[in-house]
């Protein structure tokens, strides 16, 4: 039995052809949208697949993806899978240097973007030596500079839209960058069955993974339509494209925006009756509840069944006053990585001030990172994941063998994230191993510390991150955005606030307050920029 992305959405659409798949909305209101139905989509993706094998691009080689979200984006990431080329996506931030060495680290021989993105694109180009073959989506602005780039709609115009594919194996390879807080960005490298399995639920994230390639069809034909996925975050960001992925494997619509503006998803969300939306912690959500208490008061969010966070921590303050405007919706912490997929879902009340546990599936482990044990109840190890996990880092072996092991007959993965298990099996997560903070001996890991910060009414968000200190090593440093119309706080309130959640020395000892907390367009912490701010003192 074999799982390739590309067959497996084949065969939804062979049994649901009428089906509507993809809806993209530009801006609300405005007229500007698109329906692709999953025929439609399907032969728009052939017609990407075509020209690239047209184009010279071989099985195996990698295309990147330096785009926002679009029609194109999944077009073509579709598409590559159909013509076994390796998909990459790239982050539309990175400016012309970072440009330059993801290009040259992932190998990249094709590159889909945007026009917006030309002088970026033109000026890494030359410092990159097997980029060969340019797709530029929309026209470019007259002063521009030059770049010899095909036309998309032109280049997709010529190709066919049928199928008549080789046959593609599930070895087949799916590469997620991840820039991670530290360090310069990886490249994940997935073969299609494993990632199947581990970041797209065997087609059942919330049930029982299908057993055999044909069942994925046959539960979409026996079922109905009526959920609509809504992925808020970049797909530029694995966990967006993988949520749009899960939608398709049950052969049901997917909604997308080009960015994320609270008040436009609010509006799509009543006008699409979306029921499942996907997102980035609190950076994504209070924007949202600003939104329902202003301007969008009064939006219909009725047909929402489910919010679900990845790559950061809704608080229990932010959850609760979500709820408290949408009480029927499910608020979701769900645990994961790029190296990972899923991990599991966090507890109920968890980050209630008594930090972030998560109910693991069964192939995730905490373990002694020395040993790859298992750790004994309250002892502190790090999270690991066997079975269906990535080969590994592309064109860093070094990093691979840090990451990756084998036990046994397994090949494990082993999380950057340090954690302890209890005796109901329950992990709780507490925090990146890279930025933890030793002060005075102690570890304090910046999470737990946000998350009392973020309980404070006056605090709209924050980072933590050590400073060096010489008489602790490092002391804890909040950088802190306050809420609208909040006074100014003091770091003499701060640490009063904080004490009824935590420990003495993982009280902060100096506060930044500074306009606007950084971010990834996902909503991921810049600890880079937290560590530089809180060092420079000032906002």
């Amino acid at each position: 039995m074999e799982y390739n992305l590309a067959d497996l959405f084949e065969s939804v659409v062979d049994v649901v052809p009428d089906r509507e798949a993809l809806v993209y909305v530009d801006h609300p209101g405005t007229g500007a949208e698109r329906r692709l139905t999953y025929a439609e989509l399907d032969a728009a993706a052939n017609r990407v697949a075509h020209h690239l094998i047209a184009a010279g691009i071989q099985p195996g080689e990698h295309l990147g993806l330096h785009l926002y979200n679009g029609i194109e984006y999944l077009q073509t990431a579709l598409g590559c899978l159909k013509a076994r080329v390796v998909p990459v996506n790239v982050n539309y931030r990175y400016v012309e240097e970072e440009l330059v060495y993801l290009y040259q680290d992932a190998d990249l021989v094709a590159l889909v973007f945007d026009a917006e993105f030309t002088p970026r694109v033109a000026a890494a180009l030359p410092r990159t030596q097997k980029l060969r073959h340019l797709v530029r989506v929309g026209a470019p602005e007259a002063d521009a500079p030059p770049l010899k780039a095909v036309d998309f709609e032109e280049a997709t115009a010529q190709a066919s839209d049928g199928r008549g594919f080789p046959s593609r194996s599930p070895d087949d390879q799916f590469i997620i960058y991840t820039g991670g807080t530290t360090g310069m960005p990886k490249g994940v490298m997935w073969r299609q069955e494993d990632l199947f399995f581990a970041g797209l639920g065997g087609g059942a994230p919330t049930g029982e993974p299908v057993s055999r390639p044909q069942e994925l069809a046959e539960r979409v034909a026996a079922g109905g339509d009526g959920i609509t996925f809504f992925p808020t975050p970049p797909l530029m960001h694995g966990t967006s494209t993988l949520t749009a992925f899960i939608g398709f494997n049950f052969g049901q619509r997917v909604v997308i925006h080009r960015k994320f503006v609270p008040e436009e998803v609010l509006r799509t969300i009543e006008k699409e009756k979306v029921t499942s939306v996907s997102l980035v912690g609190d950076a994504m959500l209070r924007p949202l509840i600003d939104a329902l208490k202003g301007p969008l008061k009064g939006t219909d969010c009725s047909s929402m069944f489910s919010v679900s966070s990845s790559g950061a921590i809704m608080s229990d303050t932010v959850r609760r006053q979500f709820q408290e405007l949408v009480p029927n919706t499910m608020l979701l912490n769900n645990f994961g990585s790029s190296e990972s997929g899923f991990n599991g879902t966090a507890t109920a009340g968890s980050g209630a001030g008594s930090g972030f546990h998560v109910q693991v599936n069964s192939r995730t482990q905490v373990v002694d990172p020395a040993t790859y044990e298992p750790v004994g109840v309250g002892e502190v190890g790090r999270i690991a994941q066997r079975g269906h996990v990535p080969l590994g880092y592309y064109n860093d072996p070094a990093k691979t063998a840090e990451t990756f092991f084998q036990k046994g007959d397994e090949r494990w993965v082993l999380l950057g994230d340090m954690a302890t298990v209890d005796a109901d099996g329950i992990v709780s997560v507490l925090g990146r191993g890279s930025q933890c903070i030793n002060t005075g001996g102690e570890k304090v890991y910046p999470e737990e510390v946000e998350q009392a910060l973020k309980s404070h009414p006056d605090i709209y968000d924050a980072l933590v991150a050590g400073v060096p200190d010489e008489k602790w090593g490092n002391h804890v440093a909040a950088v802190v955005q306050l809420a609208d119309g909040a006074p100014q706080l003091t770091l003499e309130t701060v640490q009063t606030h904080c004490r009824t959640h935590l420990a003495g020395y993982k009280i902060p000892r100096q506060l930044v307050v500074t306009d606007t907390i950084q971010r990834s367009p996902s909503g991921k912490a810049d600890y880079r920029w937290a560590r530089q701010v809180a060092a420079e003192g000032k906002g």
